[in-house]
Protein backbone atom coordinates (compact mmCIF):
# COMPACT_ATOMS: atom_id res chain seq x y z
CA UNK A 1 0.00 0.00 0.00
CA UNK A 2 2.26 2.14 0.95
CA UNK A 3 4.69 1.47 -2.27
CA UNK A 4 1.85 2.45 -4.21
CA UNK A 5 1.49 5.58 -2.49
CA UNK A 6 4.93 6.56 -2.61
CA UNK A 7 5.24 5.76 -6.67
CA UNK A 8 2.39 7.86 -7.74
CA UNK A 9 3.33 10.64 -5.52
CA UNK A 10 7.18 10.26 -5.45
CA UNK A 11 7.96 13.85 -6.85
CA UNK A 12 5.66 15.15 -4.21
CA UNK A 13 7.18 13.44 -1.54
CA UNK A 14 10.68 15.03 -2.75
CA UNK A 15 9.74 18.08 -3.16
CA UNK A 16 8.43 17.80 0.34
CA UNK A 17 11.13 16.53 1.61
CA UNK A 18 13.55 18.66 -0.09
CA UNK A 19 11.86 21.58 1.07
CA UNK A 20 11.66 20.48 5.19
CA UNK A 21 15.04 20.01 4.92
CA UNK A 22 15.68 23.70 3.91
CA UNK A 23 13.23 24.53 6.08
CA UNK A 24 14.95 22.93 8.91
CA UNK A 25 18.67 23.55 8.18
CA UNK A 26 17.40 27.88 8.22
CA UNK A 27 15.61 27.17 11.80
CA UNK A 28 18.72 24.80 13.16
CA UNK A 29 21.50 27.42 12.07
CA UNK A 30 19.30 30.42 13.09
CA UNK A 31 19.50 31.29 9.14
CA UNK A 32 16.47 33.63 7.76
CA UNK A 33 16.64 32.41 4.43
CA UNK A 34 13.98 34.74 3.00
CA UNK A 35 15.82 37.61 4.49
CA UNK A 36 19.07 36.35 3.06
CA UNK A 37 16.85 36.31 -0.12
CA UNK A 38 15.31 39.46 -0.26
CA UNK A 39 18.86 41.54 0.34
CA UNK A 40 20.02 38.83 -2.88
CA UNK A 41 17.30 40.54 -4.79
CA UNK A 42 17.74 43.87 -3.61
CA UNK A 43 21.18 43.66 -4.97
CA UNK A 44 19.52 42.55 -8.18
CA UNK A 45 16.88 45.13 -8.74
CA UNK A 46 18.33 45.69 -11.55
CA UNK A 47 17.28 42.73 -13.10
CA UNK A 48 13.83 42.85 -11.52
CA UNK A 49 13.30 39.42 -10.19
CA UNK A 50 10.41 38.90 -7.93
CA UNK A 51 9.93 37.53 -4.59
CA UNK A 52 9.65 33.93 -3.67
CA UNK A 53 10.25 31.73 -0.79
CA UNK A 54 12.08 29.24 -2.09
CA UNK A 55 10.97 25.56 -0.28
CA UNK A 56 7.34 26.34 -1.25
CA UNK A 57 8.09 27.27 -4.72
CA UNK A 58 10.04 23.70 -4.61
CA UNK A 59 7.63 21.77 -2.86
CA UNK A 60 4.89 23.25 -5.62
CA UNK A 61 7.22 22.87 -8.37
CA UNK A 62 7.58 18.81 -7.63
CA UNK A 63 3.88 18.40 -6.68
CA UNK A 64 3.12 20.02 -10.63
CA UNK A 65 5.44 17.38 -11.99
CA UNK A 66 4.11 14.74 -10.49
CA UNK A 67 0.21 15.73 -11.19
CA UNK A 68 1.14 16.16 -14.68
CA UNK A 69 2.91 12.88 -14.43
CA UNK A 70 -0.08 11.36 -13.07
CA UNK A 71 -2.35 12.87 -15.66
CA UNK A 72 -0.72 11.30 -18.80
CA UNK A 73 -0.32 7.96 -17.10
CA UNK A 74 -4.08 8.05 -16.74
CA UNK A 75 -4.56 9.21 -20.17
CA UNK A 76 -2.24 6.41 -21.42
CA UNK A 77 -4.47 3.89 -19.25
CA UNK A 78 -7.51 5.09 -20.77
CA UNK A 79 -6.86 4.72 -24.15
CA UNK A 80 -5.41 1.13 -23.15
CA UNK A 81 -8.81 0.61 -21.61
CA UNK A 82 -10.51 1.69 -25.04
CA UNK A 83 -8.83 -0.14 -27.30
CA UNK A 84 -9.03 -2.96 -25.36
CA UNK A 85 -12.50 -2.81 -25.09
CA UNK A 86 -13.16 -1.99 -28.75
CA UNK A 87 -10.51 -4.92 -30.06
CA UNK A 88 -12.67 -7.80 -27.62
CA UNK A 89 -16.01 -6.50 -29.04
CA UNK A 90 -14.99 -6.63 -32.47
CA UNK A 91 -13.42 -10.13 -32.15
CA UNK A 92 -16.21 -11.22 -30.38
CA UNK A 93 -18.18 -10.07 -33.02
CA UNK A 94 -16.12 -11.76 -35.90
CA UNK A 95 -16.89 -14.93 -33.22
CA UNK A 96 -20.22 -14.95 -33.25
CA UNK A 97 -20.89 -14.45 -37.29
CA UNK A 98 -18.29 -17.37 -37.68
CA UNK A 99 -20.27 -19.43 -35.47
CA UNK A 100 -23.99 -18.40 -36.80
CA UNK A 101 -22.86 -18.83 -40.11
CA UNK A 102 -22.06 -22.12 -39.24
CA UNK A 103 -24.92 -23.20 -38.43
CA UNK A 104 -26.45 -23.92 -41.82
CA UNK A 105 -23.34 -26.11 -42.61
CA UNK A 106 -24.09 -28.14 -39.26
CA UNK A 107 -27.57 -28.37 -39.75
CA UNK A 108 -27.28 -29.36 -43.86
CA UNK A 109 -24.14 -32.07 -43.58
CA UNK A 110 -26.31 -33.88 -40.78
CA UNK A 111 -29.36 -33.68 -42.84
CA UNK A 112 -28.14 -34.69 -46.22
CA UNK A 113 -26.87 -38.16 -46.92
CA UNK A 114 -24.74 -37.19 -49.83
CA UNK A 115 -22.51 -34.05 -48.94
CA UNK A 116 -23.66 -30.71 -51.26
CA UNK A 117 -20.76 -29.31 -52.66
CA UNK A 118 -22.84 -25.88 -52.61
CA UNK A 119 -22.49 -25.92 -49.02
CA UNK A 120 -19.35 -26.20 -49.14
CA UNK A 121 -18.67 -23.33 -51.21
CA UNK A 122 -21.21 -21.41 -48.73
CA UNK A 123 -18.80 -22.77 -46.16
CA UNK A 124 -15.44 -21.74 -47.78
CA UNK A 125 -17.09 -18.71 -47.67
CA UNK A 126 -17.84 -17.92 -44.49
CA UNK A 127 -14.38 -19.36 -43.36
CA UNK A 128 -12.77 -16.34 -45.78
CA UNK A 129 -15.23 -13.65 -44.35
CA UNK A 130 -14.02 -14.68 -41.05
CA UNK A 131 -10.39 -14.85 -42.04
CA UNK A 132 -10.46 -11.18 -43.29
CA UNK A 133 -12.17 -9.50 -40.73
CA UNK A 134 -9.33 -11.67 -38.24
CA UNK A 135 -6.49 -10.72 -40.57
CA UNK A 136 -7.97 -6.90 -40.65
CA UNK A 137 -7.97 -6.57 -36.91
CA UNK A 138 -4.16 -7.49 -37.21
CA UNK A 139 -3.33 -5.06 -39.75
CA UNK A 140 -4.48 -2.11 -37.92
CA UNK A 141 -2.01 0.73 -37.97
CA UNK A 142 -3.64 3.16 -36.02
CA UNK A 143 -5.25 1.77 -33.10
CA UNK A 144 -8.72 3.78 -31.84
CA UNK A 145 -12.06 2.39 -31.53
CA UNK A 146 -13.41 3.59 -34.92
CA UNK A 147 -10.83 2.17 -36.77
CA UNK A 148 -11.25 -1.31 -34.87
CA UNK A 149 -15.46 -1.17 -35.66
CA UNK A 150 -14.60 -0.32 -39.24
CA UNK A 151 -11.65 -3.23 -39.96
CA UNK A 152 -14.57 -5.57 -39.32
CA UNK A 153 -17.37 -3.67 -41.27
CA UNK A 154 -19.05 -6.12 -43.90
CA UNK A 155 -17.95 -5.45 -47.32
CA UNK A 156 -21.45 -5.17 -49.70
CA UNK A 157 -20.59 -8.65 -51.68
CA UNK A 158 -20.80 -10.45 -48.68
CA UNK A 159 -24.55 -10.31 -48.23
CA UNK A 160 -25.13 -13.25 -50.23
CA UNK A 161 -23.73 -15.76 -48.22
CA UNK A 162 -26.84 -15.17 -45.56
CA UNK A 163 -29.11 -17.25 -47.56
CA UNK A 164 -28.89 -21.28 -48.55
CA UNK A 165 -27.34 -21.50 -52.09
CA UNK A 166 -30.54 -24.14 -52.91
CA UNK A 167 -33.36 -23.22 -51.04
CA UNK A 168 -32.97 -19.36 -50.80
CA UNK A 169 -33.84 -19.43 -47.22
CA UNK A 170 -31.79 -16.77 -44.96
CA UNK A 171 -30.51 -17.26 -42.22
CA UNK A 172 -28.00 -15.71 -39.85
CA UNK A 173 -27.60 -12.34 -38.23
CA UNK A 174 -25.79 -9.58 -41.42
CA UNK A 175 -22.40 -8.95 -40.81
Amino acid sequence: MYIKFIKKYSLTIVGLILSTTILLFSIINDIDLFERFINQLILMEMYEVDEFIIPIFIFWLFAVFDMRKRQKTYKIEHEKVIIYKAMLSSANHVVNNFLNQMQVFKITAENTPNFDQDVLKLYNKIIKNAAEQIDSLGKIVDIDEKTIFKSVEPKPDLETIHQHPKTGINFGKKI
